[in-house]
């Protein structure tokens, strides 16, 4: 491809007078397959590594300088000292002056070596690097945890959607006076206590707890009522145990089986199994509902709960709950009634 560029030259002639003179120049600018050939280019870190290369050449130079002056300065002071006589009886703790003076240049020195060689090495680019790979790794593994975190959050909500969405089918038109339920908090691997104490402490389960069943009966075990430290206030406590002399507070009904406790509540159209263990074992046969609050973690325990069989319950509502500042770990309230 061909390009004309005109040049003017302006000139004074011996009168006095200017003229000018245009020259015409044609520039050729190499083409291949109609596009102009582009001069090659240094990618950006290719021109970092040279630019730290002519950083450490600067600074090399500086330090060789410096040795040289370093050199001649000592032979200086030396001279002036023993040749010229300045300073000459001038000591400190019976050591010439320029004895210290070429100490303390030395140790400046020592100190410019230690940073071109030492410090540059460990706190340079490279070093910088390093340190920034470090910081990006480990928010990249917290971002990985958190995602990891949604991910178990959004499946447990949208569980939850699809079940609250359903509407639970009618079995008939008639209905049971009173309906027997089981509540109960239940980790993932079903574990429900430890030592006959609760593994944990969830301030919206207990409040839970405490408007379901409060004017109701509630139908527990021997340890499961020995557990608290009184009876609970505005609800009817029926001790199912072996012993024929147990005592127990006035008003606190004492029976020795579970039939007998769910002849005692017949009157009540909403009475609740609260546990232990071997009592809910035997309830969940005859149980009409099921209040359970998952919580979404493992524990060790010495008491689990029944393993719930899908065939014979349906699952009708699932809320799921956020850990906070009161509650330590995730968890759902979750209804289930008899097929």
């Amino acid at each position: 491809m061909f390009q004309t560029i005109t040049f003017s030259v302006y000139a004074t002639t011996n009168k006095g007078d200017v003229s000018s003179k245009n020259f015409n120049f044609t520039l050729l600018n190499y083409t291949m397959f109609g596009k102009k050939k582009q001069a090659p280019q240094i990618d950006k870190e290719q021109l970092e590594l040279i630019k730290n290369a002519q950083k450490r050449i600067k600074q090399k130079k500086r330090l060789y300088a410096h040795f040289i002056l370093f050199l001649l300065g000592c032979i200086l002071l030396i001279a002036a000292n023993t040749v010229l006589g300045i300073g000459k009886d001038f000591k400190i703790a019976g050591i010439n002056w320029f004895v210290y003076a070429i100490l303390i240049w030395l140790f400046l020195f020592l100190y410019h070596m230690f940073n071109v060689f030492v410090t540059h090495k460990f706190m340079g680019k490279a070093w910088e690097d390093e340190q920034l790979e470090k910081l990006v790794e480990q928010q990249q593994g917290r971002i990985e945890k958190l995602k990891e975190r949604f991910r178990k959050e959004e499946e447990l909500k949208a569980k939850s959607e699809i079940h609250n969405d359903a509407k639970p089918e009618t079995k008939g038109a008639s209905k049971k006076k009173s309906e027997l339920t089981i509540i109960v908090a239940a980790a993932e691997n079903d574990a429900i206590g430890l030592g006959n104490k609760l593994i944990w402490h969830l301030s919206d389960d207990l409040k839970r707890f405490k408007s379901l069943t409060s004017g109701h009966h509630i139908i527990m075990g021997r340890k499961t009522f020995e557990s608290f430290p009184k009876p609970l206030p505005n609800r009817t406590h029926v001790v199912v145990t072996r012993q024929a002399d147990y005592s127990a507070p006035e008003g606190v009904i004492i029976v020795n089986s579970l039939e007998d406790a769910i002849d005692a509540v017949r009157n009540d159209n909403q009475p609740f199994i609260i546990g232990g263990g071997q009592i809910y074992k035997q309830a969940l046969s005859i149980a009409d509902k099921i209040e359970l609050t998952r919580v979404h973690e493992s524990f060790e325990a010495d008491t689990f709960f029944p393993e719930i069989d899908t065939s014979q319950w349906k699952e009708t509502e699932n809320i799921f709950n956020k850990k906070d500042a009161e509650h330590d770990y995730d968890f759902s309230f979750i209804t289930y009634t008899r097929i």
